[in-house]
């Protein structure tokens, strides 16, 4: 809170103490009219044959209506709670602010600091900190990738080797840090509507699918001529640009033949979001840590 809606905060509770003392003290007289008897005063309202009197409060009700007002305006200049400004013990709520974010960050530096010089290997191979990474996932990752890390349409699957840039302590880390953006553009307009046929039967060709052997014969040579520039002549992929493999068997899109030819005809585009601004160094390592122990499950597996 900026220094004047600090002032402007205070002036107002200010002021409305002031109100409410003054309330009280115009209330706690007696307008005494001398036709009636000392005591017996009304307000002159009746309703039903009933009459309000016109009595002063009680003094207990009195003085300790008194006494909240005295303690709210103690509080106020021993803790102005506003801001910067401080009260005669020191105390400001920005103070505490800080003092509470430095407390988490000792706590945090302690439980995850030392990760940040770990090896990923290392912190891998570490029970506890896999537990950590996983509830990190949990929170960070999951929503994309599944809970499991199994991934879903259009998102990865974490958990094989079928990876788009690299599937080492390095390169996952990179991703981490800087996200990807993949993007396949659109081949419709470039090799017509036969073309986008064609090479999606080469496509299944190449997995072992049902296909048509005509034409993925023809799809084979428009492959070569236009799609081996980012997944290679043998469809095997590039991880240096995301590119990937069109031979395991492994789909980001689905494997039916409507599928492969929306991808081809109309292109992808994807974003992993970068999480260097979002999560701590610490935090982004035993993510990697995670995610490079799900790969290495499915390694120890085969």
């Amino acid at each position: 809170m900026s220094t004047f809606w600090s002032i402007w905060v205070i002036v107002l509770t200010l002021a409305n103490l002031a109100l409410v003392i003054w309330v009280l003290f115009a209330n706690r007289k007696v307008a005494v009219d001398d036709q009636q008897e000392p005591g017996n005063q009304t307000t002159g309202h009746v309703y039903d044959g009933i009459e309000e009197y016109d009595n002063p409060l009680p003094r207990w009700w009195f003085l300790l209506f008194v006494g909240t007002l005295v303690f709210s305006a103690l509080y106020l200049v021993v803790y102005p709670g506003m801001g910067n400004f401080k009260g005669v013990v020191g105390w400001s709520s920005v103070g505490e602010l800080e003092a509470s974010q430095e407390k988490a960050r000792e706590k945090f530096d302690e439980s995850f600091g030392k990760y940040v010089e770990m090896p990923i290997e290392q912190i891998a191979d570490n029970r506890d900190a896999l537990k950590m990474g996983a509830r990190i996932f949990a929170n960070n990752c999951s929503v994309c990738h599944g809970a499991d890390g199994g991934g879903n349409y259009g998102f990865p699957n974490l958990t094989d080797d079928a990876w788009l840039y690299g599937g080492t302590p390095e390169a996952i880390l990179e991703t981490l840090h800087k996200g990807r953006q993949g993007m396949m553009p659109a081949q419709g307009p470039i090799i017509g509507e036969d073309g986008v046929k064609n090479v999606t039967e080469y496509v299944l060709a190449m997995n072992g699918l049902e296909h048509n052997a005509d034409m993925a014969t023809q799809g084979k040579q428009v492959f070569g001529t236009v799609c081996m520039a980012c997944h290679g002549m043998d469809g095997k992929g590039n991880q240096a640009i995301g590119a990937p493999n069109l031979t395991d068997n492994i789909w980001l899109y689905g494997s039916s033949r409507e599928q492969i030819q929306h991808t081809v005809r109309g292109g992808r585009s994807n974003v992993m979001p970068a999480q260097k601004d979002k999560l701590r160094e610490d935090k982004i390592r035993l993510v990697a840590a995670y995610v490079y122990s799900l790969s290495r499950q499915q390694e120890t597996a085969q």
